[in-house]
C-alpha cells in the first residue's frame, strides 16, 4: 500500500480546483468563496491533508518550505487576472515536488497586518514585476539574504528573471494591423504604474511598469503617432471605459485599437458595438494574452498567445534551483501571433 503523503496538487483535484486556488484557501490572504473553501477543505480532510508545516518543514531540511510570491497590486485584484492566475498555477506545480507551499504577499500591505517580507520566514521569493514599489521588496529580499526570481520585470544581471517577449510580439500586432492597410490607430495600454487613474498617456508620462513600456515601445515601432489611453487595469470594463472614449468623437474615430491584454481588447469591442460599428469591417482590434474570454462569441481575437503557465513553472524551476545551490537560469519566452476574425483591412474613409 502507498505510504505518499498528499500534496496540494492531490488536494486541488480532488476538489476541482487549480493550484493556486487550493493553495490560497490555506495561505488564507486571499479572499475566496466560501463554496470553494469548503470544497477544498474537505478534499483536504478526505486525503488526510493538513496544509503546509513550516515547522515540520524546517526540523527535515532547515527551510520554512514557503516561497513568497509578492504582488505590487491588491491581491484579490491580481487573481481576477487570467494570465497571474495561470502563472500561480505553473509555479505552485513547480515548487510542490518540493514540499514547499506558497505565501502571497502584496507589497507594502497599508494595513500592516499579516506576514510581509521583512517577517515572513521564506526559503525563497518570487517577484511579480520588478517596477515601482517591487524594487523596494527586492531590496529587502536581498538584504536578507533570500534568493529571489522575477517574472516580468528586470532586477540586475544577479537576479534571475523569467520575461516575454513584450515588444517584439506587441510590434508583430501592430505590423499586422498596418499590412491591412491600417493608419488610424490607436493604444489602450495596461496601467503605467501602481495606483495609475485611467487616461491619456502623453511623452512625458513615466511608465513605471515594465510590461506596459514594452508592449507600447513595440505598437510605437510601427505607429510612432499613435495616441495611447492608459487603463486603470486589466479588466473588461477598462476596456469598454477606454473604447468610449477613442469612439466618441465619429471624426475622429481610429480604424484599429491595440490593446494590451485580451480582457482589455473585449472590453474595447463592446464599446464599438455600443458606437454602432462593425468589428472588424469598421474597426479592428488586436489583443495580447491569448486566454478564453467568456462570453466574446462569435469573436475570436487576433492577439499573441504567451505561455504564462510555463512563466510560471520556469521561476518555480529557477526557485529549486537555487535552493539546490545551482545556478538559476534567465529565460526569455516567444509569443505566438494568432490571427482570429477581429481584424480585417481597413475601411474606405
Amino acid at each position: 500500500m502507498s505510504t505518499r503523503r498528499a500534496t496540494i496538487a492531490d488536494v486541488a483535484r480532488q476538489a476541482g480546483v487549480s493550484p493556486s486556488t487550493a493553495s490560497v484557501v490555506f495561505s488564507g490572504n486571499t479572499p475566496v468563496s466560501d463554496a470553494t473553501r469548503r470544497r477544498v477543505l474537505d478534499a483536504a480532510a478526505a486525503l488526510g491533508y493538513a496544509g503546509p508545516d513550516p515547522r515540520a518543514a524546517s526540523l527535515r531540511r532547515g527551510r520554512s518550505g514557503i516561497v513568497g510570491v509578492v504582488f505590487e497590486e491588491h491581491l484579490g485584484t491580481a487573481f481576477l487576472d487570467p494570465v497571474k492566475t495561470l502563472m500561480m498555477d505553473g509555479l505552485a506545480d513547480a515548487v510542490e515536488p518540493l514540499g514547499a507551499g506558497l505565501l502571497l504577499l502584496r507589497d507594502h500591505d497599508p494595513t500592516g497586518a499579516g506576514p510581509s517580507l521583512t517577517s515572513a520566514p521564506l526559503d525563497a521569493a518570487v517577484l511579480i514585476g520588478c517596477s515601482g514599489l517591487l524594487r523596494q521588496s527586492l531590496d529587502v529580499v536581498k538584504a536578507r539574504g533570500i534568493p529571489v526570481v522575477v517574472i516580468e520585470g528586470d532586477a540586475g544581471d544577479d537576479v534571475p528573471r523569467i520575461g516575454l517577449d513584450n515588444r517584439e510580439a506587441q510590434r508583430q500586432a501592430a505590423s499586422h494591423l498596418r499590412a491591412l492597410g491600417h493608419r488610424d490607430v490607436a493604444v489602450v495600454a495596461l496601467p503605467a504604474r501602481a495606483g495609475w487613474e485611467r487616461g491619456w498617456l502623453s511623452d512625458d508620462t513615466a511608465i513605471a511598469v515594465d510590461v506596459t513600456r514594452e508592449r507600447l515601445a513595440g505598437a510605437m515601432d510601427v505607429f510612432p503617432d499613435a495616441p495611447a489611453y492608459g487603463a486603470a487595469g486589466s479588466f473588461i470594463d477598462e476596456g469598454l471605459a477606454a473604447g468610449r472614449v477613442l469612439f466618441a468623437d465619429a471624426s475622429r474615430r481610429p480604424t484599429g485599437v491595440i490593446a494590451q491584454s485580451d480582457l482589455l481588447a473585449a472590453g474595447v469591442i463592446r464599446a464599438a458595438e455600443e458606437a454602432g460599428l462593425r468589428v472588424p469591417e469598421d474597426v479592428s482590434v488586436t489583443g495580447f494574452d491569448g486566454i478564453v474570454v467568456d462570453g466574446l462569441a462569435p469573436y475570436e481575437l487576433t492577439t499573441l498567445v504567451q505561455p504564462a503557465t510555463d512563466k510560471g513553472r520556469a521561476a518555480g524551476a529557477a526557485v529549486a534551483a537555487m535552493l539546490d545551490g545551482r545556478p538559476a537560469a534567465t529565460i526569455h519566452f516567444t509569443c505566438v501571433f494568432r490571427e482570429g476574425n477581429t481584424t480585417a483591412p481597413a475601411p474606405e474613409r
